[in-house]
């Protein structure tokens, strides 16, 4: 039963009050309409809890640009929500065209760094994220006395000869809470096993991110990326002001799993709003995605946290074949994924 504003209202005592639903939730699509990012299809999704989220149905169904009562919370990059018809496979052309926004699905078969995995030439972070989703639909319903507010897709990463994997996922939340889901299966529709790499590449910003922002992990281990983020392992939870020539830093954190297999990771400022606060919750299987992988950036006009559960590392298919790490689907196997994504309430953030 919905709680708005500290009452309760079960279906007949809400509707009776209103016109139309939309006057305190809403699922509606869109087309961008200028620029680079003109003809990209969206849907836009607001709740009454005071979540309103973009999702970008022609880019991997990622979440862009995200409020949560009416403060921004991802990173937005200079290129904007951009077609996908703009998408540069080869090297690090990837960031050519990447929005930032609050979370980018990277893979389905390569991961991190460009690389050549045998004869393929692979470029930063695959290709998922440039296709465009099929039977998309988007709704809110009733069910119950609960009012859902849902979008669902569907994207397929292909090629003849080779890979044939397919990403259904669906993303929903509630009319009362500050809460949303994100849930994908992936599934192999080809003849053979194939590579599978997968990472959810969430980012976050100012006013978020801020010198007095913590990153709040159960126990864990930490491994860095290479010998620049060796130097900053002692700081690696904490963040700073924007820094002109910071070189991003990478880590790899083993988090521990509670007794039902899920860990927790928070990202919190409390000194957002003069100590009223702000924070961040994911909440997701360890057996679903085993590495938790941090992205430090803090560098002045990229300054951005990157809170990324994955099931790889970020060093390339490449290595990751090599390390013996690699993850492969065999003919008709499915792998679903989800992850919980709450908003701390003002007031109420835990320092």
């Amino acid at each position: 039963m919905p709680e708005l504003w500290g009452t309760q209202y079960n279906r007949a005592e809400l509707v009776e009050r209103l016109g139309d639903m939309r006057q305190l939730a809403d699922v509606r699509p869109f087309e961008f309409m200028d620029g680079p990012e003109r003809g990209a299809r969206a849907v836009f999704i607001r709740n009454a809890a005071g979540l309103a989220f973009c999702v970008l149905l022609d880019r991997g169904m990622s979440l862009y640009d995200l409020q949560f009562r009416g403060v921004p919370v991802p990173f937005l990059s200079t290129a904007g929500a951009v077609h996908p018809a703009y998408y540069d496979p080869s090297g690090t052309g990837w960031l050519r065209s990447w929005p930032g926004g609050f979370l980018t699905p990277c893979g389905l078969t390569q991961v991190g760094s460009p690389c050549c995995d045998g004869e393929e030439q692979l470029g930063l972070h695959g290709r998922v994220a440039s296709l465009t989703a099929e039977n998309a639909a988007w709704g809110a319903d009733w069910q119950g006395d609960d009012y859902l507010l849902w979008v669902e897709g569907r994207m397929r990463e292909s090629v003849v000869f080779g890979e044939n994997l397919l990403l259904r996922r669906r993303i929903w939340a509630r009319l009362d809470s500050p809460i949303f889901w994100i849930e994908d299966k992936v599934e192999n529709h080809g003849f053979g096993q194939s590579p599978h790499m997968f990472l959810q590449h969430i980012n976050l910003g100012f006013p978020l991110v801020g010198s007095t922002t913590r990153l709040i992990l159960p126990e864990h281990t930490t491994l860095p990326r290479d010998e620049n983020a060796a130097s900053g392992v002692a700081d690696c939870l904490s963040f700073s002001d924007p820094v002109a020539d910071y070189t991003e830093q990478v880590f790899y954190h083993d988090l521990s799993a509670d007794a039902d297999g899920q860990v927790e990771v928070r990202l919190v400022n409390p000194a957002f709003s003069r100590g009223h606060g702000l924070g961040l919750v994911l909440r997701y299987s360890k057996n679903e995605y085993p590495v938790f992988v941090e992205w430090k950036m803090m560098r002045a006009g990229t300054y951005v946290v990157g809170l990324e559960p994955s099931n790889c590392r970020v060093e390339g298919r490449a290595a990751e074949r090599a390390a013996g790490r690699m993850q492969f689907l065999q003919p008709g196997e499915v792998r679903s994924y989800t992850i919980e994504v709450e908003f701390f309430e003002p007031g109420k953030v835990a320092q």
